[in-house]
């Protein structure tokens, strides 16, 4: 199975969580239906990326990285490669490239999906979430400004309306 193929199968198998979410969804699984090059950075009319919310659910907190580019805090992620077999797989690699942390496990489905632009292109992100084992301490890459774990609480003052609606249904789900 492709990139392509998993991509598509993970959208038509979630259930989104409401109707604005569900129309986020087709509209990617059509994006993918039209665009052969859908998932590659290369696909000028826009691209799925990957992203993980890194959250520590005993400590009330998550993991936000500043993005050197957008100078935004947002959860890691990013392109996808063509080593990646999964989405889930390139949400995984994101999350581990970009916090540093080991042993991150991945919840088995998206917890939503966020469309932007971005000076490269239109973004189709799904967005999954990491919980961190007991004790991790991240290691800021040579992508971000700054790594810092913030209370949920928090959030709402330092990040966007897309992380604080993502950290609303990992909430959810967890």
């Amino acid at each position: 199975m492709t990139l392509h193929e998993d991509a598509s199968r993970v959208l038509r198998a979630w259930a989104a969580p409401d109707a604005e979410q569900d129309k986020l969804r087709e509209a990617y699984a059509a994006h993918l239906a039209a665009h052969p090059d859908g998932m590659w950075k290369a696909c000028a009319a826009g691209h799925l990326t990957a992203s993980a919310l890194v959250v520590d659910p005993a400590r009330e907190r998550v993991l936000l990285t500043l993005h050197g580019k957008l100078r935004m805090w947002l959860q890691t992620g990013g392109h996808c490669e063509p080593g990646d077999a999964t989405l889930a797989g390139a949400a995984l690699r994101e999350a581990t490239e970009e916090s540093g942390i080991e042993d991150l496990r991945l919840l088995p489905w998206p917890a939503g999906l966020d469309r932007h632009r971005t000076p490269c292109a239109v973004h189709l992100d799904v967005q999954y979430a990491a919980v961190a084992p007991a004790g991790a301490r991240p290691v800021r890459s040579e992508e971000s400004l700054d790594l810092r774990w913030f209370s949920y609480e928090e959030v709402a003052d330092v990040a966007d309306e897309s992380v604080v609606r993502l950290l609303a249904r990992t909430r959810a789900l967890l």
